[in-house]
């Protein structure tokens, strides 16, 4: 029965730090935008590849 005083309270505890730890990623924006980050990943970049090419290309050209 002693343990049950012991984990009550921690179990409390550790749920208090869990919804604090939310409200604090809520009110510093990470769920601002989440549908513009599951759109992002579908972009094609094959347009940037040939200017990506070339700067490459430029940066490893000692000359």
């Amino acid at each position: 029965m002693t343990i049950f005083f012991l984990l009550a309270p921690f179990s409390v505890l550790l749920a208090l730090m869990g919804l604090a730890g939310f409200w604090w990623t809520v009110r510093s924006g990470q769920y601002d935008d989440p549908a513009g980050d599951a759109a992002r990943i579908l972009m094609d970049d094959a347009d940037d590849a040939p200017a990506l090419i070339q700067v490459r290309a430029r940066e490893a050209d000692p000359g």
